[in-house]
């Protein structure tokens, strides 16, 4: 359950080894994905003269945000570092910093919460020439954010566990308020995590109000054994069998089950569920416009985007030449209610704080 900030460089995150084979993967990765096309299209037409450097909050997975850092260097020069932080946190630390912003790009994390963001002033809108390449329901019309992946929310349960219970991986959401699962359920916190919000959002739709979602709440609430701040850990803990269920993003799971947890097993609700699009965006007030707006063309590229499965992050990519990966979960075989990302994004303040206040406080930062 770690979700502590790692900075590239200027807080280790790694070693100068360790750094290297992150960017020569980078690297080998984008010739791969050029040579793979035939001709060099897999990358982003980047000026060659971008100079200095480039603070990145990135809200992924630490291997995902150290793998774009570095390729995006090595192919530039420019001077990328990054701070992980999950979706709330980023958003908390960009409100923090107002006006003058430590950092100047954000890259991936739910779209609901850039969507708060962008209503607080604190994205600055761009016109990426990569978003033509999209589909209109994974980019802003005004430019201030631009999809980059999209996931599912689902259930992510340890099989033997449940064996143990007598009970089957749950289907339906009011599985998860069976008695044999108290204290046996794990999810992050909505005022610190994207996935979270996104599960909280999802009742709020499904259920048809604010008040139907937070009763489901207090019941789900009664089965919880803890809440964590990152919102793919409940998959770890699941996979080191400490909870039969987590309620993760599918890719989540599925990069655990690749890592060696070979009790967890996927289910998603038969009623629906919701899911996410990750997005990228530049900070409103960046010293480092031209370097932020390069790094937007560059993530937007499917030569940017195939690094995910070569580092464990199976994300559903939204260019249309990006690798399509066998281990992604194909979003037509799933039921998805109606997700509404712009009016999650508008309620995300006051949804996160009545959650502090009915149903759990905000789990303290790890040590």
């Amino acid at each position: 359950m770690h979700s502590a900030s790692h900075t590239h460089r200027t807080i280790a995150s790694g070693s100068r080894k360790g750094r290297a084979a992150l960017a020569a993967m980078g690297v080998a990765a984008l010739a791969l994905t050029a040579c793979g096309s035939g001709e060099d299209t897999a990358s982003a037409d980047l000026p060659d003269d971008l100079e200095g450097s480039l603070t990145v909050v990135c809200s992924p997975a630490e291997e995902l945000c150290a793998a774009w850092a570095d390729a995006f260097e090595a192919e530039t020069g420019v001077q990328t570092n990054y701070v992980r932080l999950s979706a709330g946190e980023a958003a908390a630390r960009l409100q923090a910093g107002g006006s003058t912003p430590e950092f100047d790009v954000w890259h991936g994390g739910t779209v609901d919460a850039f969507i708060a963001a962008m209503d607080d002033d604190l994205l600055a809108p761009y016109d990426s020439p990569q978003r033509a390449e999209l589909e209109a329901d994974v980019i802003d019309e005004d430019g201030y954010w631009s999809g980059i992946y999209v996931g599912a929310l689902g259930f992510c349960s340890n099989q033997s566990r449940l064996d143990e219970l007598g009970i089957d991986a749950p289907e339906s959401w009011d599985d998860l308020l069976a008695e044999e699962l108290q204290g046996e359920v794990m999810m992050a916190h909505p005022s610190t995590s994207g996935t979270a919000y996104t599960a909280l959002w999802t009742q709020v739709e499904r259920l048809g109000s604010e008040e139907a979602a937070f009763d489901y709440m207090r019941d789900f609430n009664r089965n919880v054994l803890q809440y964590t701040r990152s919102g793919s850990a409940p998959a770890q803990s699941a996979g080191r069998g400490e909870v039969a269920v987590s309620l993760v993003f599918a890719h989540d799971c599925i990069s655990h089950q690749e890592e060696g947890f070979e009790d967890l097993v996927l289910s998603f609700p038969a009623e629906g569920t919701g899911h996410e699009t990750g997005a990228v965006a530049m900070i409103n007030g960046t010293q480092n416009e031209e370097a932020a707006q390069a790094y937007i063309d560059w993530a937007l590229s499917p030569a940017a985007q195939d690094l995910g499965p070569e580092v464990g992050a199976f994300q559903v990519l939204t260019h249309p030449d990006a690798v399509d990966d066998e281990r992604m979960v194909s979003m037509d075989d799933i039921e998805l209610i109606d997700y509404d990302f712009a009016e999650a994004g508008e309620h995300r303040s006051d949804l996160t704080q009545r959650f502090d206040e009915e149903i759990a406080d905000e789990p303290a930062e790890d040590d």
